[in-house]
């Protein structure tokens, strides 16, 4: 088993009234047994029709005694985000637009490829970010997500699937990428809880080097990140200045390219076969000269990396347009010409809105006592 995440320090309230017991680890349904005059082992069996077998009805858990399980449905629950809109795109992508039992709303994406899966997860409902070329960055922050809310996209879209139990073989969800609405590293101990219980191998069973965390660039917690999850490291660099990233990325103010590339070259378990993705999205005239991308090799020289160019997904709104197929192509030949991996992200799921940059809901209002992230 993995590090035990803590127990919810409230309870996870359903709109019934029940706890909801998704985002317990191991360790605090255990907690639950014990107080419940329960053998602790029984917290296992548990644990594993939650995480492994996906059952959201206590009925269906066979080697429970009925007693106890008419026990636990009448205080608890296994819940899942409910899903208002489900778009699914011409290029195969889904999007849910999911209501949270307070009202708010998030979006999350499955983007399926011919032998893999990605799962698009947020991490918060808005972002306190603003970058100036995400829709996302245009909604204010609400609150962040539970451990529990995380991990319910995952199981949410499992079910969609049908992928419980947990295949060894098949899966249409391969990897999980912490890349939706939010700034996962200024949500670290949810996103640490519910990452911990996708990778539990006795569970949701999702390995470490199928899952990546993408930071604005939240340059202290990038370590704490590599020692603590292990997992593939994404870096949203999209400028090689700070004039320029001030600009595009506000958070350089705080945090400037100097100082993340140093916590970059410092992330534990950094090599060849585990390296760093900087994402870099190309705006037409502002970011995508040849000039930017031999500056762009300068800067990560001697980093293990690979640049991800994404053309810009555009809103209604939007400041900025998507650069030329050609200006793209120059500057990803300049990239690969030094040694470093350089694909052109295809946009999928354009046509509903779902493709990287493009999330939203409409959980604008600020909510009293709401969760709010560090400011940028």
């Amino acid at each position: 088993m993995s590090a035990p995440a803590a127990m919810p320090a409230a309870p996870n309230l359903a709109g019934d009234g029940r706890t909801d017991l998704v985002g317990y680890d191991l360790a605090a349904l255990t907690a639950l047994f014990v107080e419940l005059g329960e053998p602790a082992f029984r917290a296992r069996q548990l644990y594993r029709w939650i995480y492994n077998r996906g059952a959201t009805d206590f009925a269906a858990m066979s080697d429970l005694a009925k007693p106890l399980r008419d026990l636990l449905a009448a205080r608890f629950r296994v819940g899942r985000p409910g899903a208002t809109s489900v778009l699914e795109s011409f290029d195969g992508t889904t999007k849910w637009l999911l209501r949270l039992t307070d009202g708010n709303e998030v979006e999350c994406v499955h983007i399926p490829e011919t032998d893999r899966g990605a799962l698009c997860v947020s991490s918060q409902v808005g972002c306190t970010l603003s970058c100036k070329f995400c829709h996302t960055g245009t909604q204010r922050l609400v609150r962040n997500l539970t451990a529990a809310e995380i991990l319910g996209q995952v199981m949410l879209a499992r079910d969609r699937f049908g992928e419980w139990p947990s295949p060894v073989e098949g899966r249409r969800i391969t990897n999980i990428v912490m890349m939706g609405m939010g700034e996962p590293l200024y949500n670290w101990d949810n996103i640490a809880a519910a990452l911990r219980l996708a990778m539990d191998g006795e569970g949701i069973a999702i390995s470490r080097r199928r899952i990546t965390l993408s930071t604005a660039g939240v340059a202290p917690m990038i370590r704490r990140c590599g020692e603590e999850l292990g997992v593939n490291l994404a870096i949203s660099l999209h400028a090689v200045t700070d004039e320029l990233r001030d600009v595009l990325v506000p958070l350089n103010r705080k945090y400037p390219i100097a100082e993340l590339l140093a916590a970059c070259r410092g992330y534990p378990g950094l090599r060849n076969a585990r390296r760093i993705t900087f994402e870099y999205v190309m705006l037409k005239g502002v970011n995508d000269s040849a000039d930017e991308a031999r500056e762009l090799v300068r800067l990560i020289a001697g980093i293990p990396a690979k640049v991800n160019l994404i053309p810009f997904n555009p809103w209604p709104g939007a400041p900025y347009e998507r650069s030329d197929d050609d200006t793209i192509e120059r500057f990803a030949e300049i990239v690969r010409r030094a040694g470093y991996p350089s694909p052109v992200r295809t946009p999928r799921g354009e046509d509903i809105m779902a493709a990287c940059g493009q999330l939203k809901s409409a959980s604008e209002k600020m909510r009293r006592g709401a969760t709010a992230a560090p400011p940028a």
